[in-house]
């Protein structure tokens, strides 16, 4: 069962998050392919209606760095498109835009990876206990990022 359980926990984590979001009043519609790098799209009220294109990452307990974020391509960074991360051995949540990814995160120079993105969102403990980092705290759990979101 072990196979099973990681090949699907990406797919449940986006529905918790997917979750998340309804159970915090955003109005959620689930793609049902994941060709775009979105994985749902929230509505905002307004005239007119602003849309924002959300990525779903989880990494699980069981990871080696349950807390990293690695070699992320960002397609089109733009002000309507944000990413969820969830890490389940720190329990928490990060939502960023892409800008500020692009604008923070560490960026691989050289190798297959060229280009690409990290994040390291929780550090480990000697004890074993994963520990957010402060440098992110105003992204932690900080949902209401999406309801400031600047959508065109």
């Amino acid at each position: 069962m072990a196979y099973r359980d990681s090949a699907s926990f990406g797919k449940r984590q986006e529905f918790i998050a997917i979750a998340e979001l309804l159970r915090r009043g955003f109005d959620v519609y689930a793609t049902l392919v994941d060709d775009q790098q979105i994985d749902c799209v929230v509505r905002l009220d307004g005239e007119p209606p602003a849309y924002l294109y959300i990525q779903i990452k989880a990494r699980s307990r069981t990871a080696k760095n349950a807390a990293t974020f690695a070699a992320m391509e960002i397609r089109k960074p733009r002000e309507n498109f944000f990413f969820v991360f969830y890490s389940e051995a720190a329990d928490c949540y990060w939502i960023m835009s892409s800008l500020d990814i692009v604008e923070k995160a560490t960026q691989n120079k050289t190798g297959k990876n060229a280009g690409k993105f990290s994040l390291v969102f929780a550090n480990k403990s000697v004890s074993g206990e994963w520990r957010p980092r402060p440098k992110w705290d105003c992204y932690r759990d900080n949902f209401d990022l999406l309801n400031r979101a600047n959508a065109p």
